[in-house]
């Protein structure tokens, strides 16, 4: 039993010493310089964070539960057509379209979407050219507006891969129930499908929230403007004056949103595993 010990230690050992060597430690190592100043125990930090950078961190939060609401939506709608529709072309449609967003990284997503969402981008000129809008009338989305359309397109695919593996496995009888007795695809996806998928989508969300919480090209790339997401004022800080501990802090503000949204799912799984 101890060789076998020996041998499961040194197996995971590798692992164990890149997360310590990639997160525990920049995780501790951002932790204490967050809180303390000149060897003391301080929140000035955050004072000066909150002080400087308080309107771009509601904007944080903001921009990203927006996003998670359109994810939400957009994956639901995409993960149930797959599972509920009775149309052969837009089911195989969706599954060779929904799924390409998951191999590009967010950088290229960025860039692609500041030639498309431009003012004189290819969604404003493909509008203009079809005369659904007058050339004075094309407007730039390149401001929060683009960053959730990012956001959404680029997140969207992995919810609803997620969540249409989970309505897959779902029982037939009772959706083939619920149409028997006249129910429409709307209906059963609602009250049916999605109450009994639930926990898959809520995971989903909130690794799609987390997510969305670190990333730094977006928010540079397409909107540069002020206000700003969090993770574009730590690498200001960082680049313009050195300023780690003020970075720490704001990133210790980051932890405390993924923490929230880590603390209302364990509570929800706890909620139902009584009930």
């Amino acid at each position: 039993m101890r060789r076998v010990s020996l041998t499961g230690l040194a197996l995971v050992a590798p692992a164990l010493a890149v997360v310590a060597a990639l997160f525990l430690y920049p995780l501790s190592y951002s932790l204490v310089a967050a809180f303390t100043r000149d060897g003391a125990f301080s929140l000035a930090h955050f004072d000066k964070a909150f002080e400087l950078y308080s309107t771009d961190i509601a904007f944080t939060l903001m921009i990203v539960l927006v996003s998670t609401a359109v994810i939400a939506a957009l994956s639901t709608a995409i993960a149930g057509t797959l599972t509920l529709s009775e149309t052969p072309w837009l089911i195989a449609a969706l599954k060779a379209l929904y799924r390409w967003p998951l191999f590009i990284p967010f950088i290229v997503a960025a860039q692609c979407m500041r030639t498309f969402l431009a003012k004189n981008g290819l969604m404003n000129n493909t509008f203009v050219s079809l005369g659904l809008i007058e050339p004075l009338q094309a407007t730039s989305f390149l401001d929060w507006r683009g960053i959730v359309v990012t956001f959404a397109w680029k997140q969207t695919p992995f919810v609803a891969l997620l969540l249409a593996g989970a309505m897959a496995s779902l029982d037939r009888a009772t959706i083939e129930a619920a149409r028997n007795l006249g129910a429409g695809r709307l209906r059963i996806l609602i009250e049916i499908v999605l109450p009994q998928v639930g926990r898959t989508l809520m995971v989903a969300l909130v690794l799609s929230f987390v997510t969305m919480l670190s990333v730094l090209s977006v928010p540079m790339m397409v909107a540069g403007s002020q206000p700003t997401m969090v993770t574009v004022d730590m690498a200001f800080r960082i680049n313009a004056y050195g300023d780690y501990a003020t970075a720490n802090a704001l990133g210790v503000i980051s932890y405390a949103m993924t923490a929230i949204a880590a603390w209302i799912y364990l509570r929800h799984n706890l909620e139902e595993k009584r009930g």
